[in-house]
């Protein structure tokens, strides 16, 4: 998902108190994909021998998801590093279910002597336990055990299993049930898909729908390929896909995220409230957009516990407005000092780009009114 909401939207109705800034800041228009590493000049002029004395773990390690039964899901798989029980860092498995965990050599080029305290590097990540989150499903954990360069930085396999007890999942039962030429349909999508063949998958699955109406994950992978040049149909596809299978949890996150594009705000924490009850530990991108969602129904303390929430599970910032959010709602009743720590965190970890520029524009803002002390 892209979550490239217009943050402008969102200051126009929580920001109301900040004095004399409203319709002063522009609405970001960037991409939030990449990051700060991609520019860095980290390693070019680095002792390595100094590094190898002090290095204590490795610089990455690496390792893949598999499914106890059955295929590997179509989207990205979470994976999260935990370390005494919080989440120190999180990345996505690939189409094939690999993963890394890599180090960045640095939080952010904008402010490199401010580091992300929440983000790990991987040699600090010794001893802590790594797993996958797959809605519906039980995955075994792994310890990272490596202690120096040498050791071998492949950490193994992640196994998913179902987990019979689970109210919700990233699988639908319709699948299961589907008539075998919509499967062959559907897998043929799917190959298609992972071949970036994305008129042809759309073929296949707009004939495994009309094979079977009710086959939720087709209409899902339907409202994927549709999303960037029709969004709304790639709406109603994903409507399709939660009405035929209502305990299916994968299409209700971009069934908000589109729905908070059209500023449709009840539509959003629907949505993501229904998804909470499938698995009411939810994820990064569910809690913020059910912030979003809140926010903009005047629900300012449900949206607020839900934007620390996902700030909470999500240390490697994959959904990147979430602590900008945070600071928006903060700035709105008037707690410019925790507002202003907040954004001053946001170029830590952003890369460059216009959403940068929205950020420090909005720390310009809040340091004319702030208290001294926050400046």
């Amino acid at each position: 998902m892209k979550f490239q909401l217009l943050i402008a939207a969102i200051l126009s109705l929580s920001c109301v108190s900040w004095t004399g800034m409203q319709g002063q800041v522009s609405p970001s228009t960037g991409s939030n994909g990449g990051g700060p590493e991609e520019s860095s000049t980290v390693g070019k002029d680095a002792n390595f021998g100094e590094l190898l004395n002090k290095q204590t773990g490795s610089l990455q390690f690496f390792g893949k998801v598999a499914m106890a039964a059955g295929k590997l899901p179509w989207d990205p798989i979470p994976v999260v590093v935990t370390c005494g029980g919080t989440a120190r860092y999180n990345t996505v498995a690939d189409a094939k279910g690999g993963f890394y965990i890599v180090a960045a050599g640095r939080s952010s080029e904008l402010s490199p002597e401010k580091k992300d305290p929440n983000h790990a590097a991987p040699s600090a990540l010794v001893g802590c336990s790594v797993s996958a989150l797959v809605e519906g499903f039980t995955s075994t954990r792994l310890t990272i055990a490596n202690r120096t360069l040498e050791d071998d930085p492949s950490l193994g396999t992640i196994t998913l299993s179902r987990d019979e007890r689970a109210a919700g999942s990233s699988f639908s039962s319709t699948t299961e049930s589907a008539p075998p030429d919509a499967l062959k349909e559907f897998d043929k999508a799917h190959n298609d898909d992972l071949d970036k063949h994305f008129d042809s998958a759309r073929h296949h699955l707009q004939k495994a729908v009309s094979i079977d109406p009710k086959f939720a994950e087709a209409w899902y992978h339907l409202g994927q390929l549709d999303e960037k040049d029709n969004p709304q149909d790639a709406l109603a596809a994903y409507e399709k896909a939660a009405a035929a299978d209502p305990s299916y949890i994968s299409p209700y996150e971009p069934i908000a995220e589109l729905s908070a594009l059209q500023k449709n705000w009840q539509a959003v924490t629907d949505a993501t409230n229904q998804a909470l009850k499938l698995n009411p530990a939810g994820t990064p991108q569910i809690w913020y957009f059910n912030a979003v969602g809140n926010l903009n129904l005047g629900n300012r303390s449900q949206a607020e516990t839900s934007a620390e929430t996902s700030l909470s599970m999500d240390p490697s910032h994959r959904a990147p407005n979430t602590e900008q959010l945070l600071a928006v709602m903060l700035a709105g009743r008037g707690e410019y000092a925790g507002a202003l720590e907040h954004l001053r965190h946001c170029l830590t970890y952003m890369p460059p780009g216009p959403n940068v520029d929205v950020v420090k524009q909005q720390i310009a803002q809040l340091e004319k009114v702030a208290p001294p002390t926050a400046k």
